[in-house]
């Protein structure tokens, strides 16, 4: 099998680093060359570690090439797309893919939050496209959500779901609705745990410990907001308020704010947290 991946960000360099740890054939895209050595930089770097602690025997970086050109994924028997989450880039993407892959190639979107579906409405052959929901940070995650779309052939389905199987992964089942499966039961519960803060007067500190020693989650929700992104978590929440209009659905001001200022978490470095850089 060999796989494509659109996107060498953070989501879709895990996933290439995926296909590569389980002995796939990869093709990586990126808008410019010097991006895509970066990621395979990055992803060489990381495998290389995991040879160092004994997690993996071996690996060949040399199953990793990386192109600017969607052409370059004519070969492909599954093109993963990991851009940016918004819905025209992505379906003017899925465009592109249908005229340059083979008729049997089937079209995935690592989508956490759009339509399926909409995303499929770009295509004349919408029953090859499905989601492969990765969870960040993609390579230690185990979880992937398939999800079937309004007009996803079990063939597509059913050939995801050995994909996300071959590479390590335990994929579910699920259905395109808003959300999927985790996301539909977490944002709007991270977004309960923010407003608990102001309402209870409690610190992210402790509210962080009664989680994790009262409900045995293995982070609290400040920690685990920070470490998702701030903004990331936001976009997420307000498309899903968008699409069922459930109150709990909407981000809480305090979340917003937090974003508008640039306190994004981790990866800026301030969040509910102070991080070092």
């Amino acid at each position: 099998m060999k796989v494509g991946v659109v996107g060498l960000g953070t989501m879709g360099a895990g996933i290439a680093q995926l296909a590569v740890e389980a002995g796939l054939e990869t093709v990586g895209r990126e808008v410019t060359d010097e991006l895509g050595e970066k990621a395979r930089g990055r992803i060489d770097h990381f495998l290389t570690r995991k040879v160092e602690k004994g997690q993996i025997e071996s690996y060949d970086i040399s199953l990793l090439s990386t192109t600017t050109e969607v052409s370059d994924f004519s070969e492909c028997d599954v093109v993963i797309e990991a851009i940016v989450e918004e819905l025209d880039p992505k379906r003017e993407l899925f465009a592109e893919l249908e005229k340059v892959c083979g008729p049997d190639a089937v079209l995935a979107t690592n989508t956490s939050a759009l339509s399926v579906t909409e995303i499929a409405g770009a295509v004349s052959t919408p029953e090859r496209v499905v989601g492969m929901h990765f969870f960040n940070p993609a390579p230690l995650m185990p979880l992937v959500e398939i999800v079937r779309a309004e007009r996803s052939s079990d063939e597509a389905f059913d050939t995801a779901f050995e994909l996300a199987e071959k590479l390590g992964k335990h994929p579910i089942r699920c259905h395109d609705t808003p959300g999927f499966v985790v996301n539909r039961v977490l944002i709007p519960l991270l977004n309960d745990c923010v407003r608990v803060l102001d309402e209870a007067r409690v610190t992210p500190e402790d509210l962080d410990a009664g989680m994790k020693h009262g409900a045995g989650w293995p982070m609290g929700p400040c920690e685990l907001v920070d470490l998702v992104g701030i903004d990331v978590h936001v976009n997420a929440s307000e498309a899903l308020w968008e699409k069922l209009r459930e109150p709990r659905m909407a981000p809480p001001a305090r979340l917003v704010a937090m974003a508008n200022a640039g306190l994004l978490g981790r990866k800026s470095g301030r969040g509910f947290y102070s991080y070092d850089s």
